[in-house]
């Protein structure tokens, strides 16, 4: 039975020896572990469980542990997920392919369990700070009466309800209760900016400030701020902050 006050992993792994051993030092290590055999198996098991992190063998039959990320990273909850690739593979150009994928971290075999245990942990400690840090002002998700809260309060909280997808500005207005017009001008007399500009720029902020708190996957900010493409937004980066995202996070480090 699964302690709820456990953090939840799921691991795919299809060598049985590889991956008792790693459900029994994971759990040894205070841990609920899910482990599946196949990742076929895994996208299952993940239409009705939502775990805190995926660990994945890479080469594995029906599907591998590349197709598998793919395949998750369809549903937009899985983006904020860590995903862990396990591999006895060192070319670095299929590296470098999973890490452009989207990817956070690498374990080759052979490995020392107190590697995996670091790395978990590290994942784990990074997405607690960013949602810990992100929840309050002003990206406050409390409830109050439209009438008692400033407008663009209310812009803000509509918008991050939906980071991770394109905000459509009808519908924007239409949950504040104004026209698209009169939207576009309290918006333009508050700040100096179309609606617009001013929600890509509030996405814009958002991914700075995951930026700030550790963040270092592109495609990770990509997803988690609702961007098209991955070259829409680091254009939109730029002209924002005169720099691109990778000379934003070399800068900072």
């Amino acid at each position: 039975m699964k302690n709820h006050n456990k953090l939840n992993v799921v691991l795919i792994e299809d060598d049985l020896r590889i991956g008792d051993s790693i459900v029994e030092l994971l759990t040894f290590n205070n841990y609920n572990v899910s482990w599946l055999k196949d990742g076929q198996e895994a996208i299952n098991y993940l239409k009705k469980n939502y775990p805190d992190i995926i660990i994945s063998d890479l080469m594995m039959p029906l599907i591998n542990g590349e197709e598998l990320f793919l395949e998750i990273r369809k549903n937009k909850k899985f983006c904020s997920i860590p995903f862990i690739m396990i591999t006895a593979n060192v070319d670095t150009e299929i590296k470098f392919r999973q890490l452009e994928n989207g990817i956070h971290d690498f374990i080759t075999k052979p490995f020392k369990i107190k590697e995996l245990l670091l790395k978990i942990n590290n994942l784990l400690l990074l997405k607690k700070n960013i949602e810990k840090k992100f929840i309050p002002d002003p990206f406050s998700k409390v409830s109050i009466k439209l009438s008692n809260k400033d407008f663009i309060e209310s812009i803000n909280e509509i918008i991050l309800k939906n980071i991770k997808s394109k905000v459509n500005v009808v519908e924007l207005a239409s949950e504040l209760h104004i026209s698209k017009s009169t939207l576009d001008k309290k918006i333009r007399k508050r700040t100096g900016k179309n609606i617009t500009q001013y929600v890509r720029e509030f996405k814009l902020d958002y991914t700075i400030k995951l930026i700030n708190a550790g963040e270092r996957n592109i495609q990770f900010l990509v997803d988690e701020a609702g961007f098209n493409s991955f070259s829409y937004f680091s254009t939109s980066f730029k002209k924002y902050k005169g720099i691109s995202p990778r000379e934003y996070i070399k800068n900072f480090n």
